[in-house]
């Protein structure tokens, strides 16, 4: 399937894996990419910019050992809690300097997305290093200004996406086709997004591929984060998503033991700014690597209600293309060859 994203990327299909931090995201994204997708390693923001920039490197050049196809890094570039502006430049840094030391990377690391806020002051940096800049939205507002700030790729995230999303809260149908009207650059769609049926209803409303997080959890390919977190995922049902505060904003997981505590300990009002974060990270990390999905926090999209099984990369990639086109194919057959007829 040609897109203007697929063509601008350089790769077989119009699907993304999306951000997945601040963990590490390595051999999915690799798997991604040789599905024909794109891939996007997540930057480990939870170590700090000094730790955090040497783990980014050495994430980027296991990547580039994995697959011979493009891929992306992701970036937030704003935050409560820490210093998100040292390690944004820090990152960037990193992904420039690992491009023009090593042709190879330069040839697959394709582009940055970059999230949570306002990258004016790093698209430059961006665009000079001859990178592709995606900037992921929750508003049309922002959608607009980020093309006017150089944003090559608009990634809508509508309001049921999992881990950050925003803060006035705009769902993936409502968004996205307002965006899409709104610029003239390539648009993702992300939020909700599973299988073909997304991605043919995203090639509808204007958008140029789907971004996924939730689906690929519950993947074969995710390997780096512990199999209680992609069985919490399945075993979801409608309903027992919640939103509450993250680093950059709300953000969306499963209602939880973890979850209720961080509500106990924000109403209750003693935790400074940094040890709230620092608890933050740690039910992140309890969940993610250590399999706790009580009392860790489970970071999940409301999609999570309808996968109930764990899907190989390699095929779910390539599937959805397949069927996206068979749904659009079989829809265009029902149509009357003369157009739509009167229905009085």
């Amino acid at each position: 399937m040609s897109t203007r994203y697929t063509e601008l990327l350089g790769i077989d299909h119009p699907v993304v894996q999306d951000g997945m931090g601040p963990f590490r995201t390595t051999g999915l994204a690799a798997a991604v990419s040789n599905a024909g997708g794109l891939g996007s390693l997540s930057s480990p923001t939870a170590s700090g910019a000094r730790d955090g920039a040497r783990e980014l490197r050495a994430a980027i050049d296991e990547c580039a050992s994995l697959t011979g196809k493009p891929f992306a890094v992701n970036i937030p570039v704003d935050g409560k809690g820490h210093d998100s502006h040292s390690f944004t430049r820090a990152f960037l840094e990193v992904v420039v300097r690992a491009r023009a030391a090593d042709s190879a990377i330069a040839s697959q690391l394709r582009a940055v997305t970059t999230s949570a806020g306002n990258p004016a002051d790093h698209s430059a940096m961006i665009k000079d290093a001859g990178l592709v800049h995606q900037h992921k939205v929750g508003s049309t507002q922002h959608a607009r200004k980020a093309v006017e700030q150089g944003a090559d790729v608009v990634i809508a995230s509508g309001y049921e996406m999992g881990g950050h999303t925003h803060s006035k809260p705009v769902h993936t149908f409502v968004l996205g086709p307002n965006i899409t009207e709104a610029v003239d650059v390539p648009v993702l769609l992300s939020g909700g997004i599973r299988d073909g049926r997304g991605l043919a209803a995203a090639l509808c409303v204007g958008a140029e591929g789907v971004a996924m997080g939730t689906r690929f959890i519950a993947s074969d390919a995710n390997t780096e984060w512990h199999p209680n977190y992609a069985r919490a995922i399945l075993d979801a049902r409608e309903g027992d998503d919640v939103t509450y505060p993250g680093f950059f904003g709300p953000v969306r997981g499963l209602r939880n033991a973890g979850s209720e505590l961080l509500g106990s300990i924000i109403e209750n009002g003693t935790s400074t700014e940094d040890s709230l974060h620092e608890w933050k990270l740690a039910a992140m990390r309890k969940a993610q690597a250590d399999g706790d999905t009580v009392d860790g926090l489970v970071l999940a999209g409301q999609v999570a209600s309808a996968l109930t099984e764990i899907v190989a990369v390699a095929e779910l990639v390539p599937g959805m293309v397949r069927d996206a086109v068979r749904i659009l194919d079989d829809l265009a057959r029902r149509l009357p060859a003369a157009g739509v007829t009167s229905m009085s």
